[in-house]
């Protein structure tokens, strides 16, 4: 999957505009020292009910009883790199069922836009609204859109207030957590980098080992 990820960036890098946008969310994640603050595996995960793309409530723990816990966090149907890797999850769902997983997939896109990505991309798992970044906070994995990044979101009429209910300009990094039935990170993925996400047989590999 990463390859066809990374000719994608290669494409919008000459785009100078979309680059620069690019590389300062890259420089200023870095100077922070972003990925600490990550939850780290071992870490118990937080518990959290979160409204699904079809408008039913769904409980990690109640998920976790049932088997471990595939997490992760997306930044929206608008996101070309969300789209390729939750295509790459739902081709991958099988393999995931038969590790005795289940998937959530998070963003913090409202107002029906869950719906749409479930119906486009869902392919055995959930599309969960992580209704004000709350359980993107707790997991550590949300950052501010730097300035050329907001503006060229800007430029391309996507409006981020409308989108996520709230006028906070956030998005989380991608991160992906496998979570065992007895709440406990047993794995994850996590990158500053937007165009980098986990990879399917990575995540098939790693409930092989809970």
């Amino acid at each position: 999957m990463q390859p066809g990820l990374d000719a994608l960036r290669e494409s919008r890098r000459q785009d100078a505009a979309w680059n620069a946008a690019y590389q300062q969310i890259l420089t200023r994640l870095n100077a922070r020292n972003f990925l600490s603050n990550i939850l780290e595996p071992g870490a118990m995960f937080p518990d959290f009910v979160l409204p699904s793309a079809e408008g039913r409530l769904v409980s990690l723990a109640e998920q976790l009883a049932q088997g471990p816990v595939v997490l992760g966090f997306f930044r929206g149907e608008w996101c070309p790199w969300c789209r390729a890797t939750l295509d790459a999850l739902a081709r991958a769902m099988p393999q995931i069922h038969a590790a005795g997983a289940s998937l959530l997939a998070l963003t913090p896109e409202t107002g029906g836009l869950a719906l749409t990505t479930q119906r486009q991309h869902g392919g055995g798992y959930e599309v969960l609204v992580d209704v004000d970044f709350g359980v993107g906070l707790a997991a550590g994995v949300v950052f501010q859109v730097p300035k050329l990044y907001r503006a060229r979101l800007d430029s391309t009429g996507l409006n981020f207030p409308q989108r996520h209910g709230n006028g906070a300009w956030c998005l989380p990094v991608p991160a992906t957590f496998i979570i065992a039935p007895d709440g406990r990170i047993a794995w994850r993925f996590v990158d500053i980098d937007f165009t980098h996400r986990a990879e399917p047989a990575d995540i098939i590999a790693a409930l092989g080992r809970i």
